[in-house]
């Protein structure tokens, strides 16, 4: 039966990433244990480029996330702000339209008041007529009286 040899392994650390070493004394370059540390070699260094992979992957998400946030606070910022500089304009044509109504009230209120002078001088104008034709009256009432008695 066969009995390999088995190598032994170390790992080393370093400041970005690991690696191993073996001590490869006594090991046959075409055996079964070479193959062994080839492909061990081989699925480290896989390893180590899919974590460099998925770590550049994670911060290009993180990236475009902050990226899509940043999009969608101005877009909702732009309708905020759109809206706050129309609530402004509208506050200014109120203020705009209750100095309009006030001087229109005012205007109102002197042409009500000219009217009604008008209409008390054109009362006090037809109170004089009828008191005129009363004197008028009152006069051929006398007149006629003074008539009778003096032909009386």
């Amino acid at each position: 039966m066969y009995s390999p040899r088995l190598a032994r392994g170390r790992m080393s650390s370093s400041s970005s990433s690991s690696s191993f070493s073996f001590d490869s004394q006594n090991i046959d370059p075409g055996g079964l244990e070479a193959s062994l540390l080839h492909i061990i070699n081989d699925h480290h260094h896989a390893s180590l480029k899919l974590r460099d992979q998925a770590e550049r992957a994670k911060k290009d998400a993180i990236r475009n996330a902050a990226r899509v946030s940043d999009l969608l606070v101005d877009a909702v910022n732009g309708g905020v702000q759109e809206s706050f500089i129309n609530e402004k304009r509208i506050e200014l044509e109120i203020r705009a339209l209750a100095v309009t109504i006030a001087r229109f009230m005012k205007q109102t209120d002197q042409w009500l008041s000219a009217t009604h002078a008008i209409n008390s001088a054109i009362k006090e104008i037809g109170d004089f007529e009828n008191w005129m034709k009363t004197m008028e009256f009152d006069c051929k009432s006398i007149s006629a009286a003074i008539q009778k008695i003096h032909q009386a």
